[in-house]
Protein backbone atom coordinates (compact mmCIF):
# COMPACT_ATOMS: atom_id res chain seq x y z
CA UNK A 1 0.00 0.00 0.00
CA UNK A 2 1.01 3.66 -1.04
CA UNK A 3 0.79 4.52 2.67
CA UNK A 4 3.82 2.19 3.61
CA UNK A 5 5.71 3.76 1.33
CA UNK A 6 8.44 6.96 2.27
CA UNK A 7 6.83 10.65 1.15
CA UNK A 8 8.75 10.83 -1.92
CA UNK A 9 10.42 7.70 -2.92
CA UNK A 10 8.24 6.95 -6.14
CA UNK A 11 8.70 7.74 -9.84
CA UNK A 12 5.51 7.84 -11.83
CA UNK A 13 5.70 4.13 -13.12
CA UNK A 14 5.81 2.87 -9.76
CA UNK A 15 3.13 5.26 -8.59
CA UNK A 16 0.45 5.40 -10.98
CA UNK A 17 -0.55 2.13 -10.88
CA UNK A 18 -0.51 2.04 -7.02
CA UNK A 19 -2.45 4.87 -6.75
CA UNK A 20 -5.66 3.95 -9.21
CA UNK A 21 -6.37 0.52 -7.82
CA UNK A 22 -6.12 2.00 -4.38
CA UNK A 23 -7.93 5.29 -5.79
CA UNK A 24 -11.06 3.09 -7.41
CA UNK A 25 -11.01 0.54 -4.55
CA UNK A 26 -11.71 3.79 -2.48
CA UNK A 27 -14.42 5.05 -5.20
CA UNK A 28 -16.25 2.06 -4.58
CA UNK A 29 -16.04 1.87 -1.15
CA UNK A 30 -17.81 5.47 -0.85
CA UNK A 31 -20.86 4.11 -3.36
CA UNK A 32 -21.37 1.48 -1.31
CA UNK A 33 -21.42 3.36 1.80
CA UNK A 34 -22.38 7.27 1.26
CA UNK A 35 -25.73 6.88 -1.08
CA UNK A 36 -25.70 11.24 -1.98
CA UNK A 37 -22.18 10.07 -3.41
CA UNK A 38 -23.45 7.35 -5.48
CA UNK A 39 -26.47 9.59 -6.41
CA UNK A 40 -23.70 12.08 -7.51
CA UNK A 41 -21.85 9.99 -9.47
CA UNK A 42 -24.41 8.33 -11.05
CA UNK A 43 -25.98 11.55 -12.68
CA UNK A 44 -22.48 12.74 -13.89
CA UNK A 45 -20.79 9.92 -14.45
CA UNK A 46 -23.71 7.05 -14.98
CA UNK A 47 -21.50 4.94 -17.04
CA UNK A 48 -18.66 4.54 -14.87
CA UNK A 49 -17.43 1.36 -13.24
CA UNK A 50 -13.80 1.81 -13.29
CA UNK A 51 -11.02 4.21 -14.31
CA UNK A 52 -8.28 2.49 -16.18
CA UNK A 53 -6.68 6.01 -15.37
CA UNK A 54 -6.95 8.56 -13.07
CA UNK A 55 -7.81 11.20 -15.27
CA UNK A 56 -11.24 9.23 -15.74
CA UNK A 57 -11.61 9.20 -12.00
CA UNK A 58 -15.02 10.67 -10.89
CA UNK A 59 -14.66 14.02 -8.85
CA UNK A 60 -16.45 16.20 -6.55
CA UNK A 61 -16.15 20.07 -6.51
CA UNK A 62 -15.13 20.61 -2.78
CA UNK A 63 -18.33 22.89 -1.94
CA UNK A 64 -20.69 20.13 -1.98
CA UNK A 65 -19.07 19.39 1.22
CA UNK A 66 -21.24 22.57 2.11
CA UNK A 67 -24.64 21.10 0.69
CA UNK A 68 -24.86 17.90 1.54
CA UNK A 69 -23.69 15.03 4.19
CA UNK A 70 -21.69 13.28 2.85
CA UNK A 71 -20.74 10.28 5.23
CA UNK A 72 -19.50 6.70 4.67
CA UNK A 73 -19.63 5.63 8.32
CA UNK A 74 -22.74 5.42 10.83
CA UNK A 75 -23.56 8.19 13.21
CA UNK A 76 -21.97 6.29 15.81
CA UNK A 77 -18.50 5.91 14.58
CA UNK A 78 -17.93 9.70 13.90
CA UNK A 79 -15.03 10.58 15.95
CA UNK A 80 -14.47 13.77 15.09
CA UNK A 81 -16.08 16.58 12.54
CA UNK A 82 -13.57 19.07 10.83
CA UNK A 83 -15.12 22.68 9.21
CA UNK A 84 -13.38 24.57 6.87
CA UNK A 85 -12.10 27.93 8.00
CA UNK A 86 -14.45 30.46 5.60
CA UNK A 87 -15.57 33.03 6.95
CA UNK A 88 -18.61 33.41 5.14
CA UNK A 89 -22.02 30.86 4.12
CA UNK A 90 -21.88 27.37 5.03
CA UNK A 91 -18.30 26.27 6.20
CA UNK A 92 -17.44 22.18 4.68
CA UNK A 93 -18.35 19.66 6.98
CA UNK A 94 -15.83 16.60 6.98
CA UNK A 95 -16.40 13.57 9.31
CA UNK A 96 -13.61 11.78 10.43
CA UNK A 97 -14.04 7.90 12.18
CA UNK A 98 -11.11 7.10 14.84
CA UNK A 99 -9.45 4.77 11.65
CA UNK A 100 -9.16 7.68 9.51
CA UNK A 101 -7.74 10.42 11.91
CA UNK A 102 -5.34 7.85 12.69
CA UNK A 103 -4.19 7.55 9.08
CA UNK A 104 -4.44 11.15 8.73
CA UNK A 105 -1.75 12.23 11.50
CA UNK A 106 0.62 9.10 10.59
CA UNK A 107 0.50 10.46 7.41
CA UNK A 108 0.96 14.21 8.37
CA UNK A 109 4.21 13.27 10.42
CA UNK A 110 6.26 10.90 7.93
CA UNK A 111 5.59 13.83 5.58
CA UNK A 112 7.28 16.50 8.49
CA UNK A 113 9.41 14.23 9.22
CA UNK A 114 11.51 14.32 5.79
CA UNK A 115 11.24 18.24 6.03
CA UNK A 116 11.99 18.61 9.80
CA UNK A 117 13.64 15.08 10.95
CA UNK A 118 12.57 12.30 13.58
CA UNK A 119 13.33 14.86 16.58
CA UNK A 120 10.88 16.50 17.74
CA UNK A 121 12.03 20.04 18.01
CA UNK A 122 10.89 23.46 20.05
CA UNK A 123 8.04 24.57 18.88
CA UNK A 124 7.03 28.22 18.23
CA UNK A 125 3.43 28.34 17.28
CA UNK A 126 2.29 31.61 15.43
CA UNK A 127 -1.28 31.78 17.06
CA UNK A 128 -3.04 31.97 20.20
CA UNK A 129 -3.89 29.03 22.79
CA UNK A 130 -7.56 29.57 22.69
CA UNK A 131 -7.94 28.40 18.85
CA UNK A 132 -7.57 24.61 19.82
CA UNK A 133 -10.17 24.64 22.76
CA UNK A 134 -12.95 22.63 21.23
CA UNK A 135 -10.89 19.30 20.39
CA UNK A 136 -14.02 17.86 19.01
CA UNK A 137 -15.27 20.51 16.80
CA UNK A 138 -12.23 21.76 14.68
CA UNK A 139 -11.58 24.66 12.35
CA UNK A 140 -9.16 23.97 9.39
CA UNK A 141 -7.17 26.40 11.99
CA UNK A 142 -7.50 24.26 14.84
CA UNK A 143 -7.03 21.03 12.87
CA UNK A 144 -3.68 22.22 11.30
CA UNK A 145 -1.95 23.58 14.55
CA UNK A 146 -3.28 20.44 16.69
CA UNK A 147 -2.34 17.94 13.32
CA UNK A 148 1.13 19.85 13.26
CA UNK A 149 1.34 19.91 17.02
CA UNK A 150 2.99 16.28 17.79
CA UNK A 151 5.90 17.03 15.64
CA UNK A 152 6.97 19.24 18.72
CA UNK A 153 7.52 20.06 22.51
CA UNK A 154 8.09 23.10 24.30
CA UNK A 155 5.03 24.54 22.72
CA UNK A 156 4.85 28.39 22.76
CA UNK A 157 2.20 30.32 21.36
CA UNK A 158 3.52 33.66 20.05
CA UNK A 159 0.27 35.57 20.30
CA UNK A 160 -2.37 36.91 22.79
CA UNK A 161 -5.94 36.06 22.77
CA UNK A 162 -6.45 39.75 21.03
CA UNK A 163 -3.40 38.85 18.73
CA UNK A 164 -0.89 40.90 20.02
CA UNK A 165 2.80 39.17 20.28
CA UNK A 166 3.26 37.60 23.52
CA UNK A 167 6.40 38.98 23.99
CA UNK A 168 7.52 37.74 27.14
CA UNK A 169 6.41 34.24 26.02
CA UNK A 170 8.20 35.01 22.83
CA UNK A 171 11.82 36.23 24.45
CA UNK A 172 11.57 33.66 26.85
CA UNK A 173 11.53 30.79 23.99
CA UNK A 174 14.76 32.43 22.00
CA UNK A 175 16.67 32.81 25.02
CA UNK A 176 15.65 28.97 25.81
CA UNK A 177 16.02 27.33 22.39
CA UNK A 178 16.93 30.36 20.07
CA UNK A 179 20.33 28.62 19.57
CA UNK A 180 19.22 25.37 18.16
CA UNK A 181 16.59 23.72 15.84
CA UNK A 182 13.55 25.13 16.14
CA UNK A 183 10.14 24.54 14.38
CA UNK A 184 8.09 27.58 13.76
CA UNK A 185 4.23 26.86 12.27
CA UNK A 186 1.45 29.12 11.47
CA UNK A 187 -0.70 30.06 8.84
CA UNK A 188 0.62 32.69 6.09
CA UNK A 189 -1.79 35.26 6.78
CA UNK A 190 -1.15 35.67 10.48
CA UNK A 191 2.24 35.20 10.06
CA UNK A 192 2.51 38.08 8.28
CA UNK A 193 0.19 40.27 9.31
CA UNK A 194 0.07 39.58 13.37
CA UNK A 195 4.09 38.21 13.53
CA UNK A 196 6.41 39.79 10.91
CA UNK A 197 4.47 43.11 10.50
CA UNK A 198 4.21 43.78 13.94
CA UNK A 199 7.74 42.94 14.94
CA UNK A 200 8.81 45.67 12.62
CA UNK A 201 6.40 47.70 13.44
CA UNK A 202 7.92 47.43 17.21
CA UNK A 203 11.70 47.47 14.94
CA UNK A 204 11.90 44.31 17.16
CA UNK A 205 13.86 41.45 15.63
CA UNK A 206 13.97 37.66 17.05
CA UNK A 207 17.26 35.52 16.77
CA UNK A 208 15.73 31.81 15.19
CA UNK A 209 18.78 31.17 13.12
CA UNK A 210 18.25 27.12 12.94
CA UNK A 211 14.66 27.06 12.75
CA UNK A 212 12.29 26.04 10.05
CA UNK A 213 9.29 27.28 9.30
CA UNK A 214 6.50 25.80 7.87
CA UNK A 215 3.48 27.93 6.91
CA UNK A 216 0.29 27.45 4.97
CA UNK A 217 -3.03 29.24 3.89
CA UNK A 218 -4.62 31.19 0.94
CA UNK A 219 -2.17 33.98 -0.74
CA UNK A 220 -5.15 36.32 -1.76
CA UNK A 221 -5.06 38.91 1.41
CA UNK A 222 -1.31 38.87 1.02
CA UNK A 223 -1.89 39.68 -2.87
CA UNK A 224 -4.04 42.65 -1.80
CA UNK A 225 -0.84 43.92 0.01
CA UNK A 226 1.44 43.18 -3.11
CA UNK A 227 3.23 40.64 -0.75
CA UNK A 228 4.71 37.68 -2.99
CA UNK A 229 6.69 34.75 -1.90
CA UNK A 230 10.32 36.08 -2.19
CA UNK A 231 9.41 39.47 -0.70
CA UNK A 232 7.58 37.28 2.27
CA UNK A 233 10.34 34.96 2.66
CA UNK A 234 12.72 38.14 3.17
CA UNK A 235 10.78 39.90 5.63
CA UNK A 236 10.56 36.55 7.67
CA UNK A 237 14.81 36.74 7.27
CA UNK A 238 15.27 40.12 8.46
CA UNK A 239 13.09 39.85 11.17
CA UNK A 240 13.83 36.53 12.26
CA UNK A 241 16.60 35.23 11.31
CA UNK A 242 14.80 32.08 9.28
CA UNK A 243 16.47 30.95 6.45
CA UNK A 244 14.30 27.75 5.93
CA UNK A 245 10.87 28.43 5.18
CA UNK A 246 8.57 26.42 3.01
CA UNK A 247 4.85 27.12 2.21
CA UNK A 248 2.49 24.08 1.85
CA UNK A 249 -0.48 23.32 0.47
CA UNK A 250 -3.53 21.56 2.02
CA UNK A 251 -7.24 21.64 2.75
CA UNK A 252 -9.85 20.19 5.53
CA UNK A 253 -11.40 18.53 2.86
CA UNK A 254 -8.21 16.35 2.32
CA UNK A 255 -5.94 16.42 5.79
CA UNK A 256 -2.53 14.80 5.92
CA UNK A 257 -1.25 14.36 2.70
CA UNK A 258 -0.43 18.10 2.11
CA UNK A 259 1.55 19.51 -0.67
CA UNK A 260 5.42 21.08 0.91
CA UNK A 261 6.97 23.26 -1.20
CA UNK A 262 10.61 22.34 -1.65
CA UNK A 263 13.90 24.33 -2.20
CA UNK A 264 13.06 25.80 -5.38
CA UNK A 265 9.90 26.89 -4.56
CA UNK A 266 7.91 24.04 -6.44
CA UNK A 267 4.56 22.19 -4.61
CA UNK A 268 5.54 18.39 -4.26
CA UNK A 269 2.82 16.06 -4.01
CA UNK A 270 3.74 13.32 -1.39
CA UNK A 271 3.52 9.28 -2.48
CA UNK A 272 0.00 9.15 -0.76
CA UNK A 273 -1.56 11.81 -2.94
CA UNK A 274 -1.30 13.49 -6.70
CA UNK A 275 -2.72 16.19 -8.63
CA UNK A 276 -4.37 16.90 -11.67
CA UNK A 277 -5.01 20.25 -13.60
CA UNK A 278 -8.22 20.65 -15.76
CA UNK A 279 -9.93 22.85 -17.84
CA UNK A 280 -12.71 25.38 -16.87
CA UNK A 281 -15.57 24.32 -19.19
CA UNK A 282 -14.36 21.32 -20.85
CA UNK A 283 -13.02 19.75 -17.55
CA UNK A 284 -10.49 18.21 -19.24
CA UNK A 285 -7.30 17.53 -18.56
CA UNK A 286 -4.65 20.59 -19.05
CA UNK A 287 -1.12 19.88 -20.54
CA UNK A 288 2.05 20.62 -18.56
CA UNK A 289 2.13 24.64 -18.04
CA UNK A 290 -0.93 25.48 -18.84
CA UNK A 291 -3.46 26.54 -16.53
CA UNK A 292 -6.73 25.45 -15.16
CA UNK A 293 -8.74 24.12 -11.78
CA UNK A 294 -6.63 21.80 -9.36
CA UNK A 295 -8.14 18.78 -9.02
CA UNK A 296 -6.72 16.81 -5.72
CA UNK A 297 -6.07 12.66 -5.41
CA UNK A 298 -5.69 11.36 -2.56
CA UNK A 299 -5.42 7.58 -0.65
CA UNK A 300 -6.26 8.41 2.98
CA UNK A 301 -10.43 9.69 2.54
CA UNK A 302 -12.10 6.27 4.11
CA UNK A 303 -14.96 7.87 6.51
CA UNK A 304 -15.91 10.53 3.65
CA UNK A 305 -15.82 10.65 -0.02
CA UNK A 306 -12.82 12.86 -0.01
CA UNK A 307 -10.40 10.76 -2.57
CA UNK A 308 -10.97 12.76 -5.47
CA UNK A 309 -12.00 16.24 -5.67
CA UNK A 310 -11.95 19.62 -7.70
CA UNK A 311 -10.99 22.31 -6.03
CA UNK A 312 -11.74 26.10 -6.09
CA UNK A 313 -7.68 27.07 -6.90
CA UNK A 314 -6.42 27.71 -9.78
CA UNK A 315 -2.72 25.99 -10.72
CA UNK A 316 -0.61 24.64 -13.41
CA UNK A 317 1.16 21.59 -13.17
CA UNK A 318 5.37 21.96 -14.09
CA UNK A 319 6.27 18.47 -14.02
CA UNK A 320 7.21 15.22 -12.63
CA UNK A 321 10.13 13.07 -11.89
CA UNK A 322 12.17 15.83 -12.90
CA UNK A 323 12.30 18.65 -10.20
CA UNK A 324 15.70 20.13 -10.00
CA UNK A 325 15.31 19.26 -6.30
CA UNK A 326 15.45 15.40 -6.72
CA UNK A 327 12.55 14.90 -5.51
CA UNK A 328 10.36 12.36 -7.50
CA UNK A 329 6.51 13.18 -8.30
CA UNK A 330 4.37 16.00 -9.91
CA UNK A 331 5.41 18.97 -8.98
CA UNK A 332 3.13 22.65 -9.14
CA UNK A 333 2.42 25.63 -8.47
CA UNK A 334 -0.83 27.41 -6.70
CA UNK A 335 -1.98 30.91 -8.99
CA UNK A 336 -4.75 31.77 -6.75
CA UNK A 337 -8.20 31.19 -5.80
CA UNK A 338 -11.27 30.63 -8.94
CA UNK A 339 -13.80 33.71 -9.30
CA UNK A 340 -16.64 33.05 -7.96
CA UNK A 341 -18.56 32.48 -11.03
CA UNK A 342 -16.25 29.75 -12.37
CA UNK A 343 -16.37 28.17 -8.59
CA UNK A 344 -19.81 28.19 -8.88
CA UNK A 345 -19.28 26.45 -12.22
CA UNK A 346 -17.18 23.57 -10.72
CA UNK A 347 -20.16 22.15 -8.57
CA UNK A 348 -22.56 23.06 -11.23
CA UNK A 349 -21.11 20.59 -13.57
CA UNK A 350 -23.65 18.42 -11.54
CA UNK A 351 -27.22 18.54 -12.68
CA UNK A 352 -29.83 19.76 -10.22
CA UNK A 353 -31.65 16.66 -10.42
CA UNK A 354 -28.40 14.91 -8.74
CA UNK A 355 -28.66 17.41 -5.94
CA UNK A 356 -32.12 17.12 -5.28
CA UNK A 357 -32.11 13.27 -5.26
CA UNK A 358 -28.76 13.51 -3.44
CA UNK A 359 -30.39 15.61 -0.49
CA UNK A 360 -33.12 13.26 0.31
Amino acid sequence: MLIEREPYSLTADEKQPLLLAELNQLTQHHQQHCAPYQQLIKAQWPDFVTAKQTTELPYLAVRLFKQFKLQSVPDDEVFKVLYSSGTTGTPSRIVLDSATAALQSKILVKIMQHWLGKARLPMLIIDHPGVIKDRSNFSARGAGIQGLSFMGRNHCYALNDDMSINVEALEQFCQQFGDGPVFVFGFTFMVWQFFIQQLKQQQKTISLPQAVLLHSGGWKKLQDQAVDNSTFKQQVLTQTGIRRVHNFYGMVEQVGAIFVECEQGHLHCPSYADVLVRKPGSWQTAALGEEGVLQLLSTLPRSYPGHSLLSEDRAVLLGEDNCPCGRPGKYFHILGRLPQAEARGCSDTFSPSAKSEAAL
